[in-house]
């Protein structure tokens, strides 16, 4: 996961069937909202172009948008590290 400025996270997974990469972006403001233990969390289903794999993923957040984790179902989240150069 990246965030590009104060407001605006991307997150790229790899489907599980195969293997399309799907981006995510998201804002704080728009798309984020507050989770009920505490914190903030995003939710959101995806389909990919080529293939039409679906999935879902969620984002939890602390209090201050940190990010506590990351779950995926129907594929993994790709690490930064791996994207290639935007």
């Amino acid at each position: 996961m990246r965030q590009d400025d104060p407001n605006t996270f991307r997150l790229r997974v790899r489907t599980r069937r195969h293997g399309d990469v799907v981006e995510l972006r998201f804002t704080k403001s728009a798309h984020i909202g507050v989770a009920d233990g505490g914190g903030f969390i995003f939710r959101k289903v995806f389909v990919s172009d080529a293939h039409f794999d679906r999935g879902s993923v969620t984002v939890q957040f602390d209090d201050r948008y940190g990010v506590t984790g990351v779950e995926v179902e129907g594929g993994e989240a790709i690490p930064h590290a791996e994207w290639e150069r935007d």
